[in-house]
């Protein structure tokens, strides 16, 4: 297991030091949530149009029961369970870290942002696929980017990221099954 957590220690090291701050704003853009609500906005707009009032407001209510899974299960593993300091605060870490975040939290395991991301990515690329040819990959490719802008910015290491994308999967896709059976009986 020490092994594991030195690779995960070491490919974050690599993967943080490859950042240049020529390239700071955009990662910093990626990371930050409220910058993302364009895209939350056109997303709602297609829900609109293929699922109408009731399908949309069945929409909000699963994202929302999603983003607070994913928050709350996160929180549980950082806080609780897991406590593992986050890279900008590690000893051997922090000291070798590029960071150029606002703030670094106190624990990481696992990434809510990948996990939250990652579940949005699949609730949304699985309901619409029928109706939109390239959302789920899309999606899938946005979530990485936000993911991976979690250890550019210094606060996570890449097994916080598989985790939380991991797990974000599964919510997702439960999500979507959800969604599915709510739809089709209230729809």
């Amino acid at each position: 297991m020490e092994e594991l957590i030195q690779l995960d220690k070491d490919l974050f090291l690599y993967l943080n030091n490859l950042g240049i701050p020529a390239w700071d704003g955009f990662w910093l853009f990626m990371t930050e949530k409220l910058y993302q609500i364009p895209l939350y906005a056109v997303l709602l707009f297609f829900f609109y149009k293929y699922f109408g009032i009731r399908g949309t407001i069945i929409t909000l209510i699963t994202v929302a029961l999603l983003i607070t899974a994913t928050d709350q299960l996160s929180n549980l593993f950082k806080n609780v369970l897991f406590m593992r300091p986050r890279p900008c605060r590690a000893l051997g870490v922090a000291d070798f870290t590029r960071f150029i975040a606002e703030r670094c939290g106190r624990h990481g395991y696992f990434s809510g942002h990948a996990a939250s991301s990652m579940a949005l990515a699949f609730f949304t690329g699985l309901t619409l696929r029928k109706h939109l040819k390239y959302i789920f990959p899309f999606m899938v490719v946005w979530s990485i980017v936000v993911s991976y802008s979690r250890i550019y910015i210094g606060v996570h290491y890449p097994g916080d990221i598989i985790t939380g994308m991991i797990i974000g999967v599964l919510l997702g896709f439960g999500a979507y099954k959800l969604h599915t059976f709510l739809v089709k009986k209230y729809g």
